[in-house]
């Protein structure tokens, strides 16, 4: 390795130094390599590691915000103030706080690899000071209002009540419900089952795809109420209704939930509608996520044990039902009225 134009015999005698220590210490050395070049070639390593929509928001991560920001210094000249500088001038341009944690996150995860695999010697975004989280308490609905949705969505006849009915009553992810097929479902021994491989459906830069439910944990069985098994069989007779209406025209693809003709729904359009219909009902605007939040309020409140209502909505332990749910249910803030089960 020959390098030049050090302006004193000292600064090339430091670098000299710094390559015999990296060498050293089994660290390759390549000064020419740029951040954006090594981000590039991380993201092609990880093509098959991650979920399609996991990798299009790491994509896009990389390539609009991390190399037009860093992509021009040389990798291993990248230092803690580098990264430092950059999440102050994301603060100053009043971007969220979620976001710069996340776009923080996948810089972090890349320098790790670069340790990992003996490229650089340490995480330069490690130990970096982040905007604090907004830690206001999370406001689902309570189970009158919960009821009140859901009284106005069957009393209007729309053709998504059910399904917001099974969301409530089993705290199914979007992805999830909408990816659900017949083929996944007893009503007979009351249960339904996340498929491993194609267990949610996910917008992906327009593409909907099926894939593999969040954790390996989600594909699971979940065990039905009898109001849900009525939601289905309503649903099952609407969709009867909607295929003998398209005839041949039909898409079955065995989908519970799908558009008139059979397709698979949009999850944006699903959420939009969700606010529509919230709005409509004179109800307190909630995400959509929060109704499995709900569907675990319902299940502690009703008396069904922490164990249980973990093993419903399959998280990896209990620890994480009871620091994202228990609070939830401190003073009875879930109404007295309660979901017939």
């Amino acid at each position: 390795m020959r390098r030049g134009g050090y302006p004193t015999k000292g600064a090339a005698q430091r670098a000299l130094s710094t390559v015999l220590a990296r060498c050293g210490a089994g660290i390759k050395v390549d000064d020419r390599q740029t951040v954006s070049a090594y981000l590039a070639g991380w993201l092609d390593g990880k093509q098959h590691a991650l979920k399609p929509k996991t990798l299009h928001r790491y994509t896009e991560i990389v390539t609009k915000e991390l190399i037009p920001a860093l992509g021009a210094l040389p990798l291993e000249q990248l230092h803690h103030e580098h990264v430092t500088a950059f999440i102050t001038d994301l603060t100053e341009a009043n971007r969220g706080s979620p976001t710069i944690r996340y776009i923080h996150a996948v810089l972090s995860s890349a320098l790790s690899d670069a340790v990992k695999h003996r490229r650089l010697a340490h995480n330069v975004a490690q130990h970096t000071a982040l905007p604090p989280m907004n830690t206001a308490e999370r406001k689902p609905w309570t189970v009158m209002q919960a009821v009140a949705f859901l009284d106005y969505t069957h009393r209007t006849n729309d053709r998504l009540a059910d399904l917001f009915e099974v969301i409530i009553g089993t705290g199914l992810r979007r992805g999830e419900a909408l990816a659900l097929r017949w083929s996944d479902v007893d009503l007979t021994a009351r249960v339904l089952v996340i498929h491993p491989e194609r267990g949610t459906l996910s917008d992906v830069a327009g593409r909907l795809m099926f894939t593999a439910p969040k954790t390996k944990g989600s594909a699971a069985g979940v065990g039905l109420s009898k109001r849900v098994v009525a939601a289905f069989q309503q649903q099952a007779t609407r969709q009867a209704v909607e295929r003998a209406e398209w005839a041949e025209c039909y898409e079955d693809d065995d989908l519970v939930f799908a558009r008139v003709n059979g397709a698979p729904l949009r999850p944006d359009w699903v959420l939009g509608r969700f606010h529509d219909l919230t709005e409509r009902a004179g109800l307190p605007r909630v995400r959509l996520h929060d109704l499995r939040h709900l569907a675990a309020t319902i299940m502690i409140t009703t008396g069904v044990p922490l164990a249980l209502v973990s093993k419903t909505l399959r998280h990896a332990t209990s620890g994480i039902t009871a620091d994202l749910c228990g609070h939830l249910t401190i003073g009875g803030g879930t109404g007295r009225r309660r979901l017939p089960r």
